[in-house]
């Protein structure tokens, strides 16, 4: 292999312009120089060269590797040789320094490049260059010759320099990475030396293929396997649809045979029953004529008795309003008195209130009168006083002759012109020491004020505080007491209006319960049809869940008026039953049909259709509403009801019917409350038809209504005796009243205190804002007063030090001691007149401020005295209105009590009366009872006979319904209707137009009822004549037994009828099935030998790598720790998690340093650590090594000891083919160097520069190996 010689920069990094690192022939060359000198960027540049990206060079873009100039001179040069710009002295740079930086900005270089020397085996040079053009891209050239990156990294791999392993690179901080990085990053960096990561892409590929080659593979197999049994089932299942279709066929003959018998009998029954009907009827006409005359009676004696029932509910209700009216006048009462006792008590309190406040309204007034007359008093002695000291003044005075008095003011004069500066001073002093004691004396006297102010005002907010917490706990007693109160009023008052209005309710309910069984028919009775029915009904809702009942019970007219219009708009419907859905319906049909119950219609939820309500039909008339409005019902039968009622409509009279069915054009059906009916063709239908069906209603609620009388009864026993605790309520209201008068005053007082004591508080901080201000300043003036008249005491010495010399022959003649005495004695009477003059000043100012505050606590009694008596005659006009209001109340209770009586006299008649009639209907009725005995009994025989051959014409019309349904073929005659015409929504009332004559209930019963046969005629020939004459239960059961057989045989064999074209399509979907079998399977094989195939070759690539390097870093790490000592050195071996796939686990590294025990690598200390990752790296580069090893300072962390290892390993295995080029600053590692490279910083030309010295040959005679650290290099040409 060749070897590295040399290394040409040129702008790059911190090497400006063009540099040459030589390394010459030596294997072993070590980089060297200071920190920040741009040892680390000529490993950069190295890197660079050999088309390593810039991110893994410290450096975002190609730009930043290019020289700049302004950056170093204003960056600190970093250990790693990077720059962290910074101004002077950590300071930005100045502005003429800024200024220079952008010139020189503008001409620092654009581009940079480095070339590498290569020499190879056959001892020619190879240039490889990489350049930063101006646009920021790299160029690439080997030989001067432009390449692309592919061909130049192919270039480089010819000479096994492998740029993706990078594994002749070890930059500052890969050994730690190395020593603390994971298993799999192990894993990874052996897949990236062997070569095997480039497969990993494809092997994932083609494994993801592979098991989705199977998977398809499988699916396609069981989905064969599943046709597969798929045909077999379904022929099996031909082979039983073809012996399921001969039985079904015997069954169906069965049926028809059954169908016929009972046919043939149900037709029987019915023309022998209205033969005999015809019979009864002819009788029952003339019961009839006999019992008419009764029946009228009967009727005008219940009219009489309901109209004076309702006379007694009137009368009864009318006594129980007056006597609410009654005690709601004597509970209004009692509050009025306790008002007026109330009110009266706050007048005599408000007058009491008066007369303290004018006592303290006369002092206030007596203390300004007195302070007045005193100030009166001090002026008067002022004025004798001045007089009295004028005449003082004048007797005292000492004269002087003329002769001294003209020497006393030459010597004067003399004093002045010596001491004219001084008198200047004094003069200016006393006159400023004035002005300063008036200051003084004026602010001496508002801090007095503003004291006595504060003070006073601080006795006034305690004895407000006092007041108001006194009120305030009453107010709190108080509210107590009146939450107490009125917790008991209510009690009393809720127990009392609940026990009233428990038993006014009871006692209405049952009144009106009473009336109703009075205006109600005793004697009504259910005929045995409607009877048969109920009952039948309620057998299907045990035996069927989904049985709801009949539309008669499912509904009920909102109001008693509409009960006739909706009996007729529900017509025929009326006793239809509604069920969940079809299914239900026909079981039940087949229950009736078995049990011979009859017959009946049913309205199956799920699958009835009806017609969208017409909403445009609301509102069109005040007197129209739609039918469906008008009755109550549960909504989840919404459907049911929408069907039975439709679009119809209810109309007060015919008019509005007629209007709206002919004048609006609605074609829709018109009943009136009455009845009649306007039909959606233009007929018309008038009468009583609907009066049976109200009766069935009526019926249900007299039995209803008789449960409720029992039950009203019992409970009005069961209530306590209603006791009024009228007079405990009105004391409890009196107090209660009183209690929250007081409560309104003492919180009026409260707020009164609260004003006042605001008041007082903002006038308090007001004062003592006032004393904080003056205080400070009073004191001020005090102290400079006290200063000025210091320095006056000096003027005036030195001014009397000259006098006594000037004045000392004058004042022994004279006999004074000094010219000062005489001036003194002259001088007294007026300090005395001053003296006196601030004492009557003095008494004066504080008379004043006494008049002030006397003044003002008199204007203050004056208002509040005004609004007590403005109060007092509130309270009066109160009570002169409560009064009246008291007058006109028991005025209007007397008339109330009178009214009462005459109401309770008229109640007793009302009720005599009421009773007569009564006892007249009660007569009435035994004389109808005892000739309707014998209609009964016609009525009931024909009753009974009709409801026979209603049952067995019910039951033909559900067996021919069930043919329908069922699609059952019976012969018929050849003039016969087809089953096709036959209608499914029948009921009971086979008459459809039952609703629409005007003959009543009885009347109807003396005709035969028709029988509907829907032009339907059975030809009986095929019905054997043994089956013809024979009805019994036995015949139709052992019919029923064959059926029954033939079903079970049926119902055991189930079949699946479209087996046979099953059958076809899963024998057509087998075929294709097949082929995409094969398919699945051929592109499973093909995708499970593409990924065993790179398997293979990833595999075989990383096998050999792993066990080269494992091989070789047991050697490795042995010579890197053993030494004299330990020459046996310690052990590393690497372990494979996975030994069939390793790449996809981790590999880990385990090392023993000598003399230790089996740690886990994280454990072992920061140098061990070091000397097994170098291990772990010479032994990585030992596979696939390539010409030249570059290490950047990879002894930081480790000791002397360590880095003589480490310089020892590498000389000795330093050799051509491994060539190493170490940057360090370790002494102990490149003394043993064959070559140095020397590194510095040239200040001057701001620039990286380079020195090269070939120790081998090199004669040091002063020097030995161990100091070449301390070599000064000198420059190499």
């Amino acid at each position: 292999m060749g070897k590295l010689i040399r290394l040409e920069l040129f702008n790059f990094k911190s090497y400006k312009g063009h540099h040459v690192l030589r390394l010459g022939d030596s294997y072993f060359t070590s980089v060297i120089g200071p920190n920040g000198s741009g040892k680390s960027n000529s490993m950069d540049a190295i890197s660079f060269v050999l088309g390593i990206k810039s991110s893994h060079l410290r450096s975002a873009h190609l730009r930043d590797l290019v020289f700049r100039g302004r950056v170093l001179r204003t960056s600190k040069i970093n250990g790693d040789g990077s720059a962290t710009t910074n101004g002077v002295n950590g300071h930005a740079a100045s502005d003429d320094e800024d200024s220079r930086n952008n010139t020189q900005e503008r001409n620092d270089p654009k581009s940079a490049w480095v070339v590498a020397v290569y020499e190879d085996d056959a001892g020619d040079e190879l240039f490889w260059k990489r350049t930063i053009t101006n646009q920021g891209v790299s160029e690439y050239r080997i030989n001067d010759r432009v390449v692309t990156a592919q061909q130049y990294n192919e270039a480089l791999e010819a000479e096994n320099i492998l740029i993706k392993a990078r594994n002749f690179l070890v930059f500052q901080g890969d050994v730690e990475a190395i020593a603390s990085q994971s298993p799999r990053d192990l894993t990874r960096l052996i897949e990236q030396i062997s070569g095997s990561l480039e497969y990993k892409a494809e092997y994932e590929k083609l494994q993801a293929q592979q098991e989705e080659a199977l998977e398809n593979q499988n699916f396609t197999l069981h989905k064969r396997r599943g046709f597969n049994s798929e045909i077999k089932q379904y022929t099996d299942q031909k082979n039983e649809a073809d012996n399921y279709a001969k039985k079904a066929d015997e069954r169906d003959q069965a049926i028809v045979t059954h169908i016929l018998w009972k046919l043939y009998h149900f037709q029987r029954v019915i023309e022998e029953s209205g033969a005999e009907i015809q019979r009864h009827q002819e009788e029952l006409k003339e019961q009839r004529r006999g019992i008419e005359k009764y029946d009228r009676a009967l009727d005008e004696a219940k009219k009489d008795q309901a109209r004076f029932s309702k006379d007694v509910s009137k009368v009864e209700r009318a006594i129980k309003k007056k006597e609410k009216d009654i005690e709601s006048k004597e509970n209004g009462l009692l509050p009025i008195a306790e008002k007026i006792d109330i009110t009266n008590r706050n007048l005599g309190k408000c007058n009491s209130r008066i007369a303290d406040i004018s006592k303290e309204r006369d002092m206030h007034a007596s203390n300004v009168k007195q302070a007045s007359k005193d100030l009166k008093v001090v002026e008067k002695a002022q004025a004798q006083w001045k007089a009295e000291y004028q005449k003082l003044a004048e007797q005292e005075g000492r004269a002087l002759s003329e002769a001294d008095l003209q020497e006393y003011n030459r010597l004067k004069e003399d004093v002045n012109k010596r001491t004219s500066a001084d008198q200047i001073k004094v003069d200016n002093l006393s006159r400023q020491q004035k002005v300063d004691e008036e200051n003084v004396k004026s602010l001496k006297s508002s801090v007095d004020t503003f004291e006595f102010q504060v003070e006073r005002l601080n006795g006034e907010l305690t004895e407000i505080t006092e007041r108001k917490r006194d009120t305030e706990g009453q107010i709190k007693q108080t509210t107590q007491e009146i939450n107490g109160k009125k917790k008991a009023f209510n009690e009393h008052t809720s127990e009392r209006l609940r026990l009233a209005q428990l038993r006014t309710e009871k006692d209405e309910k049952l009144q009106e319960v009473l009336n109703k069984l009075l205006e109600a028919e005793d004697g009504r009775k259910q005929n045995e049809r409607d009877l048969r029915l109920k009952f039948t009904v309620a057998d299907m809702k045990r035996m069927f869940p989904g049985v709801r009942g009949r539309v008669s019970e499912l509904c009920k007219p909102v109001e008693k008026r509409f009960q006739t219009a909706v009996s007729t708009v529900l017509g025929r419907n009326f006793d239809a039953v509604i069920v969940e859905n079809e299914r239900t319906a026909i079981e039940c049909i087949r229950y009736l049909r078995e049990q011979r119950r009859g017959q009946a219609t049913f309205i199956p939820l799920d699958t009835i259709q009806f017609t969208t309500l017409n909403s445009t039909l609301k509102g069109q008339h005040r007197g129209s509403r739609m039918a469906l409005d008008t009755i109550n019902y549960d909504r989840a039968l919404e459907r049911a009801f929408s069907y039975v009622c439709g679009n119809a409509i209810i109309c007060d009279d015919l008019t509005i019917a007629k209007q709206m069915c002919w004048e609006k054009h609605n074609d829709v059906k018109a009943v009136t409350l009455d009845g009649s009916i306007i039909h959606r063709g233009g007929n018309m239908t008038g009468g009583q038809g609907g009066k049976s069906d109200v009766k069935r209603w009526e019926d249900t609620e007299v039995e209803n209504l008789g449960k409720l009388q029992e039950k009203l009864v019992s409970e009005l026993a069961a209530l306590p005796e209603i006791r009024r605790g009228a007079s405990e309520e009105e004391v409890l209201q009196g107090e209660l009243t009183g209690l929250g008068q007081k409560l309104t005053f003492l919180q009026e007082e409260r707020r009164a205190y609260e004003r006042n004591q605001a008041s007082k508080q903002k006038e308090l901080a007001h004062f003592q804002q006032e004393l904080k201000g003056a205080k400070p300043k009073y004191q001020q003036k005090l102290r400079e007063l006290q200063e000025l008249e210091a320095s006056l005491d000096e003027y005036y010495n030195a001014v009397g030090a000259v006098q006594d010399q000037v004045f000392a022959n004058f004042c022994h003649r004279l006999g004074y001691s000094n010219i000062r005495a005489y001036e003194v004695q002259q001088g007294s009477l007026q300090q005395e007149g001053a003296q006196k003059k601030l004492e009557f000043s003095t008494q004066k100012s504080r008379l004043q401020s006494r008049i002030k505050y006397e003044q003002q606590q008199l204007d203050e009694t004056k208002s509040r005295i005004r609004v007590l008596e403005d109060r007092s005659h509130q309270d009066g006009a109160l009570i002169r209105e409560l009064r009246k209001e008291q007058e006109s109340s028991q005025n209007d209770l007397d008339a109330l009590m009178v009214e009462l009586d005459q109401l309770t006299e008229q109640s007793e008649q009302v009720k005599s009366k009421h009773r007569q009639k009564g006892e007249k209907v009660a007569e009435q009725r035994q004389e109808v009872q005892k000739r309707g005995k014998s209609v009964d009994a016609t009525l009931k025989a024909i009753s009974s006979l009709e409801t026979e051959r209603q049952l067995n014409a019910s039951g033909r019309y559900t067996l021919l319904r069930r043919c329908k349904l069922e699609d059952i073929n019976i012969p018929l005659e050849e003039d016969s209707r087809s089953l096709g015409q036959l209608p499914l929504d029948d009921v009971l009332q086979t008459d459809v137009d039952a609703m629409d004559v005007d003959e009543d209930q009885e009347r109807s019963a003396l005709l035969p009822s028709g029988v509907q046969d829907y032009g339907i005629e059975i030809d009986f020939d095929e019905l054997d004549e043994d089956l013809r004459e024979s009805d019994d239960d036995r015949v139709e059961a052992g019919l029923l037994e064959n059926i029954k057989n033939l079903n079970g045989e049926l119902e055991n064999m189930a079949p699946n009828m479209r087996a046979v074209e099953r059958l076809g399509l899963v024998q057509d979907r087998l075929k294709t099935t097949d082929k995409d079998y094969e398919d699945a399977r051929k592109r499973a094989k093909k995708a499970r030998d593409d990924f065993q195939t790179i398997k293979e070759k990833r595999f075989e690539l990383f096998s050999k790598a792993f066990t080269h390097i494992s091989e070789q870093i047991k050697p490795i790490y042995k010579e890197l720790t053993k030494d004299a000592h330990l020459p046996m050195g310690g052990q590393a071996y690497l372990d494979m998690e996975d030994s069939d796939e390793p790449y996809l686990d981790g590999i880990k590294y385990h090392a023993m340093p000598p003399l230790k025990r089996f740690r886990d690598m994280e454990h072992l200390s920061g140098g061990e650590k070091t000397m097994a990752a170098l291990a772990l790296l010479f032994a990585v580069h030992s596979y696939q090594p390539s010409p030249f090893f570059v290490l950047d300072e990879v002894d930081a962390a480790l000791d002397n000891a360590n880095v003589a290892k480490i310089a020892n390993y590498i000389r000795d295995h330093a050799r051509p083919g491994m060539q190493f080029i170490v940057i360090s600053l370790k002494t102990g590692l490149f003394q043993n160097s064959e070559a140095l490279v020397g590194i510095y910083r040239d200040q001057g030309a701001n620039s990286s520069k380079a020195l090269t010295l070939d120790v081998s040959i090199t004669v040091l005679p002063s020097y030995t190996r161990r100091n070449i650290g301390d070599l000064t290099f000198a420059t190499v040409a």
